[in-house]
């Protein structure tokens, strides 16, 4: 992550290498900011709370962060991968319903709880965004992806409906219900959405009512 190239707010270049001391100081402080934000919430996790946790100067946190929300945004989409099993059954449709619920499920728990929380500190800290686009948002679109490509492979999806999309419908109920707090969250519930997001809401064509 030593860089001085990459444009202000970028996240640094991820192919160059680092040194030990780098890569140790750099999971000490994403280490130090996962258990920060589980303890006190994003809006009590302070560069000097890290860097007093972590053992990691300001200075050094400064060089490779533009500002806290960046810094969380990296930690929380390692924690989600850590803790959201791919899983792989070989029915694509299931495993599909089955990550989209289990990541949606993580969000409501204690560990994942942070995530409205991260989106909120994205907003008011513009430099972040790119940092929650690459650690946290792309990683989670682009493991969906095979579930959706082997589903079309195997003829079970809408033509013309790309992962992108067919992602954005997923996630999209069950995150607004996050956000918006109005109902439930509980596993079986977000199941549904999921399941509704996927395989529609109205009966198919040939089941419905002739219009008077």
């Amino acid at each position: 992550m030593d860089t001085t190239a990459d444009a202000p707010g970028a996240p640094r270049t991820q192919d160059r290498p680092r040194r030990p001391r780098s890569i140790r100081a750099h999971d000490a402080v994403l280490t130090a900011t996962s258990a920060l934000m589980r303890e006190v919430g994003t809006a009590g996790v302070t560069i000097d709370r890290i860097a007093g946790r972590s053992g990691v100067s300001t200075a050094t946190i400064y060089k490779h962060w533009p500002c806290k929300a960046a810094i969380m945004a990296e930690a929380f989409g390692r924690d989600a991968a850590e803790a959201v099993v791919v899983p792989d059954t070989g029915r694509p449709v299931e495993d599909l319903v089955t990550f989209a619920t289990d990541l949606l499920t993580y969000y409501t728990s204690p560990e994942g709880g942070v995530f409205g929380q991260l989106l909120a500190a994205c907003a008011t800290e513009p430099q972040a965004a790119p940092y929650f686009h690459e650690f946290f948002l792309a990683p989670r679109r682009a493991a969906l992806e095979p579930y959706w490509a082997r589903a079309a492979e195997a003829g079970l999806t809408r033509r013309g409906v790309d992962a992108a999309t067919a992602t954005d419908v997923l996630l999209g109920a069950p995150a607004f219900r996050l956000m918006a707090g109005h109902e439930s969250l509980a596993p079986e519930e977000v199941r549904k959405l999921v399941e509704y997001a996927l395989h529609g809401l109205l009966v198919p064509a040939a089941d419905a009512p002739e219009t008077p």
